[in-house]
């Protein structure tokens, strides 16, 4: 423990990180097992947020007399934590010129934190999430890490006999869980099945995989690693490296590789996503900061989805694809591989989607879970949809 209290701040990435970052400071993004926030939960039992204004609200920051505050987008390892830990208050962690953390009664800027302090090198490797590929790039080494903090010292829950496994032993099993005459193979990776989730007879895994709590793999899916699903998400067909956010649902035949589904999203029935050009070129896509595509140098990148944003039977998104906020899509032929927030319609062309029908689906939707949409989530909606605007247009 590091007994301090941790303030996760967004460094100039975030924007980077857009349309998940619409919703969410960097460290309520999920790769692996958990969020960031709850990876250094951890660590310590204050950690807080330093985010955007209009994120505030909902994410405040607990700034006391001393401070560490860290970059959001960095994974927690044991390495970075000891190097934290013997970190003074004026000294700066700095890898490659570049502010990792500080500690300080009050927010710095970056240009004011390297000038004024002591720089301490890190050494060693970081894992942090700098662009929207890096959470299914990465979450194959995030997720191990996740598994080894998790498991340290418990007890699986018993798998029932009628299950067909291969590598037992890198199985770990919530209480609660339900598993009946699945194929799981963690030969390759660990599996982890949340509490109270489930897998449905015919189900064929193969790890590394994160089924967080709440969770349903459907009857006959099939799912390959690195994937995270939930918590509170119900899949089924065919997935591949790619992280399902809380709450979303893809709950029929289809394809998804090498994607991100933000929360409160829903694929239909018999939809696809392209993960590789025919030509095998590398991937571009969308950033919002740049304002144009950027090359991922990823020869395999499928869909990025932003919270609240739907899309309905039969659709096909086309390599490298970005989806903003409450979007909703449908009809034949594929629509263009960036779709701004709060846009209604498919490749025949796209109308504006009102905000006030956005956010009463959004209540009706959360609803079904006895979860409210707060005034501050409705401000978060304001916010999105005034920014893209010019998107739309």
């Amino acid at each position: 423990m590091l007994n301090q209290n941790i303030i996760l701040f967004d460094g100039s990435n975030r924007d980077d990180l857009l349309p998940l970052t619409f919703t969410r400071p960097i460290a309520e993004l999920r790769v692996g097992i958990t969020s960031i926030r709850e990876k250094w939960q951890r660590f310590s039992d204050d950690v807080s947020w330093l985010t955007k204004e209009y994120l505030s609200g909902k994410f405040p920051a607990r700034i006391g007399n001393y401070n560490l505050f860290v970059d959001s987008s960095l994974i927690p390892t044991k390495n970075l934590i000891d190097a934290l830990d013997k970190l003074e208050s004026d000294q700066v962690l700095v890898s490659e010129g570049e502010p990792l953390a500080f500690k300080s009664d009050t927010f710095l800027s970056p240009e004011k934190i390297l000038s004024d302090r002591e720089h301490i090198v890190f050494e060693h490797k970081i894992i942090s999430i700098n662009n929207l590929w890096d959470i299914f790039e990465k979450n194959d080494e995030v997720l191990r890490l996740d598994y080894n903090y998790i498991i340290n010292n418990r007890k699986s829950a018993q798998l029932s006999k009628t299950n067909n496994i291969i590598n037992p032993e890198n199985i770990f099993i919530e209480e609660g869980a339900i598993v009946e005459f699945a194929t799981i193979n963690a030969k390759d990776g660990p599996v982890y099945i949340g509490k109270d989730s489930e897998i449905m007879e015919g189900a064929l895994i193969r790890g590394p995989l994160a089924l967080c709590e709440h969770s349903v793999i459907k009857m006959g899916a099939k799912i390959y690693g690195a994937t995270t699903i939930g918590p509170w998400c119900k899949v089924a067909g065919e997935v591949q490296n790619s992280v399902i956010t809380g709450f979303s649902n893809k709950g029929h035949e289809g394809y998804l590789g090498n994607s991100i589904l933000g929360e409160w999203c829903n694929i239909g029935a018999d939809s696809n996503n392209s993960n590789l050009k025919n030509n095998y070129d590398k991937v571009k896509l969308w950033n919002y900061k740049r304002e144009r595509f950027v090359n991922t140098n990823l020869q395999f990148c499928g869909l990025i989805m932003g919270d609240h944003s739907k899309c309905g039977i039969n659709t096909m998104f086309n390599t490298g694809t970005v989806v903003g906020v409450s979007a909703n899509i449908f009809g034949s032929g594929f629509p263009r591989n960036f779709i701004p927030s709060f846009s209604w319609g498919g490749a025949a062309g796209f109308s504006n989607y009102t905000l006030k029908k956005a956010i009463d689906t959004a209540k009706i939707v959360m609803a079904r879970r006895n979860i409210e949409l707060s005034e501050e989530d409705i401000k978060i909606f304001e916010y999105t949809n005034g920014y893209s605007e010019k998107y739309r247009k």
